[in-house]
């Protein structure tokens, strides 16, 4: 019988049973595909992790990162929490780590205090927009509510996709996912894979002397996440977006999340401008739950 150790964490919050929780398995040489995607289902997290060898010696593992249904190539708070637990473990030199991923090469900083800051792997791509009557009817809101006077309902990856909107704030706070609706928008917008509709809601909510702050949710039944607490991986391309939006070279985002899921999260986002074009960084902190083993 093989035994496999594994940890989890909560993810961008500073406090227990806040954030976003993960999984992460730091020794996983062994474990097939699918019993990786087997033990993402059996944890029931919006997603799990599994660190395996490099395969460059110059970066400090190649992490593959599965939700309920799926492989998938980047995720933030996947990123954020192992780069927090392998620090930890003394992996990775003076705080910094790299991690290789199906999207590309994640650059990760510790900071010692607690704070994890993950730098997404590519630079800012728009591809489709999704009508704002369909986004609408996917999570019961008027169309109204959807704000089109930025940007419309598109598109965005700096690694991994999602459809980002910006809605009215009472619209955000009411927003609730039908699947079947979900279901429905996929057949007419399929563009983002199979079993795959993320939708990424914001809002303004003011600004501080350091940032520009947001509110957020984020829904994906399709992919069995109902509701996310925090989406790195989300609030990455958000941020980028923004910031092509207009014309300065760097910004920072505070974005908060989870709080009508009872999970409160805070993701500190920066993103600048690169000579290969809109760069984001992501980060936050991080609370250590559980740690166990599984005999397969």
């Amino acid at each position: 019988m093989r035994t496999f150790s594994f940890v989890t964490v909560d993810v961008f919050t500073d406090r227990r049973f806040g954030g976003n929780p993960l999984a992460v398995f730091p020794d996983a040489e062994g474990l097939s595909d699918g019993e990786m995607q087997s033990l993402a289902a059996e944890f029931n997290l919006s997603e799990t992790t599994f660190v395996l060898p490099p395969a460059d010696a110059a970066n400090t593992a190649r992490v593959r990162i599965f939700n309920r249904t799926a492989e998938m190539p980047f995720a933030g708070h996947p990123n954020v929490g192992t780069g927090w637990v392998l620090a930890g473990m003394g992996r990775g030199h003076d705080g910094l780590l790299r991690f290789e991923e199906i999207a590309g090469l994640v650059d990760v900083r510790a900071d010692g205090g607690g704070m994890v800051t993950i730098a997404a792997p590519q630079p800012l791509s728009l591809a489709e927009e999704m009508p704002a009557d369909l986004l609408a009817g996917c999570v019961g809101i008027d169309p109204g509510e959807v704000v089109i006077s930025s940007h419309r309902p598109v598109a965005a990856s700096v690694g991994n996709s999602f459809v980002v909107a910006e809605v009215t704030a009472d619209a955000l706070t009411r927003a609730a996912p039908d699947l079947s609706r979900f279901r429905a928008a996929h057949d007419v917008f399929p563009f983002l894979g199979p079993r795959r509709l993320p939708l990424y809601l914001y809002a303004p909510d003011g600004k501080s002397a350091e940032a520009t702050r947001l509110r957020a949710r984020m829904f994906a039944p399709l992919s069995g996440t109902i509701e996310d607490a925090a989406t790195g991986s989300a609030a990455t391309p958000l941020a980028a977006l923004l910031l092509s939006l207009g014309t300065a070279d760097k910004a920072r985002y505070d974005i908060t999340q989870g709080i009508e899921m009872g999970r409160p999260s805070l993701l500190a986002c920066t993103a600048w401008r690169a000579a290969d074009g809109i760069r984001a960084s992501v980060g936050g902190g991080c609370v250590p739950v559980l740690k166990g083993e599984i005999s397969l």
